[in-house]
């Protein structure tokens, strides 16, 4: 039987074609280190993945021209950054369902590494790991915001969202909400322009702080005190529930 081969411009050809950029793995953790929403350097990238310079740039290039990366130069430095919120999504939806099952970090500093990524991180713009979680749970046990509608704000949420001083409308064509698989916890949290949202205002307050330079994100002792007055989230709720 005669089969002819897929139309490198049909539909199928192009989701092959974005399939295979992702598909290796020195452009994966390029990716994936992408997702704490800042631009990085070729070199930053280039060590972070562990290759060679020229390595790092060949495969910078083809996922600029997939579309998957944005890039921007300041000066002889060349700085790339996931190329919007759909791509950061495509990014993330993967990472949660290849999220290992039996397969345990190597080495202390791995373990550690890992474990302050489950219980808070930054996932692109929106809060992730048991503190996007536990925000996620507590607002829509309050009815703010819709867990049967891609958890998008209800009037109450709308009403709460605009008394701390936060415009829901979106920049361009972005969603105002929706529900993001989380990988560490396997249960949704709030992303989208709300999800953004929330997850500057909470660092701007003082309620979230970056203890390094990765992409972990943890609650102070303020925030603590504050989500759980506006929110009535208690204390053992941002522990890991595994």
């Amino acid at each position: 039987m005669r089969t002819d081969p897929v139309a490198p411009g049909s539909a199928a050809g192009r989701v092959a074609a974005l399939a295979a950029l992702l598909a290796d793995e020195t452009r994966a953790a390029m990716c994936l280190a992408l997702l704490d929403g800042r631009a990085w350097t070729a070199g930053e990238l280039a060590r972070h993945a562990r290759v060679a310079a020229s390595t790092a740039s060949e495969h910078l290039n083809r996922l600029v021209a997939g579309g998957v990366l944005a890039e921007e130069r300041q000066g002889r430095h060349r700085y790339v950054r996931l190329a919007g919120s759909g791509a950061a999504r495509l990014v993330e939806e993967l990472a949660a369902r290849a999220a290992p099952g039996g397969e345990r970090p190597v080495g202390l500093s791995a373990v550690r590494a890992g474990s302050r990524l489950a219980r808070g991180r930054t996932c692109y713009d929106h809060l992730a790991g048991r503190i996007g979680v536990a925000l996620t749970d507590a607002m829509a046990e309050r009815g703010l915001l819709d867990r049967d509608g891609d958890l998008a704000p209800t009037a109450e949420g709308r009403a709460w969202f605009a008394a701390q001083g936060l415009d829901l409308t979106p920049p361009g064509r972005r969603p105002v909400a929706r529900a993001c698989l989380d990988w560490t916890e396997r249960r949704p949290h709030l992303a989208g322009h709300a999800g953004a949202l929330l997850c500057r205002h909470t660092l701007d307050q003082g309620w979230c702080r970056r203890p390094g330079t990765d992409r972990a994100v943890e609650i102070t002792p303020e925030g603590e005190r504050r989500l759980g007055d506006l929110l009535g989230i208690a204390a053992d709720a941002w522990r890991p529930t595994r």
